[in-house]
C-alpha cells in the first residue's frame, strides 16, 4: 500500500487538478489496483471533478453532505472520530464512494472519500482533541485518523490499494492529518517566488530544515512533536513544474529564470538533507516533471470530469461556450502525465 499527498504551502499551483489527473491515469494504467482518492481540501475541487465536474459533480457532492452518520464524506468521518477519538470506528470503509457510479468516465477501480467544507469547521475541535493531556498518546492518535481510515479501507479490499490525498495549501490540522497518512509527497509548483517560499516552508514544517530562522520556529511545533511521537513523515517524492510557458517550443526566459531559482533551492536541500527524499541516491533533478500550460485542456477536464485518457481533441461546447482542445496541447499533456504516473 502506497499513499501520495499532493501539497504545496501555496495555493493556485494546480494541485487539485493534478491530483485528479494523476489518480485517474494511475487507475487507468493499473486496473488490478484499487485507487482511493481522499479529498482533504475543504473546497472539494478534486471531488467535484471526479463526480462529473460542473454542475453535475457539485450537485452530487450535496447528496453526500447530510447530517451525522449519513454524511458520506471525509467530514462525516472526522465528525464520527470526534465521538471516538482514540479508537477507530467500525465500518469506516462506508465513507468511500464508487466514483464510476456517478461519473461513468472514471475508471471502475477508483473510489473517493468525498471532500467536505465541514472539515474547516471541525478543525478547531480536532486540534483541541489532539491537545488533551489524557491519554498521553492523544496527539499521536488524533494525528493518525486519516492513516486509520486508509488502514480500514485496505483491510476490506482484495486488491492492493494506492491512495492519492489532495491537501489544502494551509498547514491546518486537517492538512497535518493528511501528511501523517502519506508515504510520499508530490509537490506541484508554478514558476514564481511564492512557490519557492511555499517549498521552503514545507521543508521547515515537516523536517525542521532549510532557512535557519524559519526552521527554528518549525522545530518547536509539528516537526518536533512528530519526531517525539514516532510519526513517520512522508518523503519528498516528485516535483511538478506546472503550467510551463513555451515560446517557439521552448520554455520562455522568464519561466526559466523562476524555475531555476526553485530548482536551485531544492537541490541545495537535497545536498544537505538527502534522507528526507524518497530517492536519496538519485539526482533530484531526475524527479522533476514539466507540465505544459494546458489552456483548454484543463477547462474541459475540470468542468466535465473527464480524465485525460478519455479526452479527445477538437471543439467542445461548455456552458454555451466553444472551447478548442488542440491535439498538440493534448498530446503534450498526456506525455507529461505518463511520465508522472511512471514515477509513482
Amino acid at each position: 500500500m502506497s499513499s501520495y499527498a499532493f501539497w504545496n504551502n501555496k495555493g493556485g499551483v494546480g494541485k487539485s487538478f493534478l491530483c485528479f489527473a494523476a489518480a485517474c491515469e494511475y487507475a487507468h494504467q493499473n486496473p488490478e489496483i484499487d485507487v482511493v482518492v481522499i479529498d482533504l481540501c475543504p473546497q472539494a475541487n478534486t471531488s467535484e471533478m471526479i463526480l462529473g465536474g460542473q454542475p453535475d459533480g457539485a450537485k452530487t457532492i450535496k447528496k453526500f453532505l447530510k447530517t451525522g452518520a449519513d454524511r458520506i464524506s471525509v467530514g462525516g468521518y472526522l465528525e464520527q472520530r470526534l465521538n471516538s477519538p482514540f479508537q477507530q470506528i467500525e465500518d469506516a470503509e462506508r465513507y468511500t464512494i464508487q466514483a464510476s457510479e456517478y461519473n461513468e468516465k472514471i475508471p471502475g477501480n477508483l473510489s473517493l472519500v468525498c471532500g467536505d467544507n465541514l472539515v474547516e469547521v471541525l478543525g478547531e475541535a480536532v486540534r483541541q482533541t489532539a491537545q488533551l493531556v489524557v491519554p498521553v498518546t492523544a496527539w499521536k492518535k488524533v494525528i493518525s485518523w486519516i492513516k486509520d481510515l486508509q488502514d480500514s479501507i485496505r483491510e476490506t479490499r482484495d486488491n492492493d490499494c494506492v491512495f492519492f490525498i489532495d491537501c489544502n495549501p494551509s498547514f491546518a490540522i486537517y492538512t497535518q492529518l493528511a501528511i501523517a497518512a502519506a508515504d510520499n509527497l508530490v509537490i506541484p509548483f508554478t514558476a514564481d517566488e511564492s512557490s519557492r517560499r511555499g517549498i521552503e516552508n514545507i521543508i521547515a514544517l515537516l523536517y525542521g530544515q532549510g532557512d535557519e530562522y524559519i526552521a527554528s520556529f518549525a522545530r518547536l511545533s509539528f516537526f518536533k512533536r512528530a519526531k517525539e511521537e514516532g510519526i513517520a513523515l512522508p518523503r519528498l517524492h516528485t516535483f511538478i513544474s506546472n503550467r510551463v510557458t513555451l515560446f517557439d517550443g521552448e520554455p520562455s526566459k522568464a519561466f526559466q529564470a523562476a524555475h531555476k531559482a526553485i530548482k536551485s533551492t531544492i537541490e541545495s536541500i537535497f545536498k544537505k538533507h538527502r534522507t528526507v527524499f524518497a530517492y536519496p541516491k538519485v539526482a533530484v533533478s531526475d524527479r522533476f516533471v514539466d507540465f505544459p500550460d494546458y489552456h483548454g485542456v484543463s477547462i474541459v477536464v475540470s468542468l466535465t470530469g473527464t480524465p485525460i485518457h478519455k479526452l479527445k481533441a477538437g471543439p467542445k461546447i461548455i456552458n454555451g461556450e466553444r472551447i478548442q482542445v488542440n491535439i498538440g496541447s493534448l498530446q503534450s499533456y498526456k506525455q507529461a502525465l505518463a511520465t508522472l504516473v511512471e514515477f509513482l
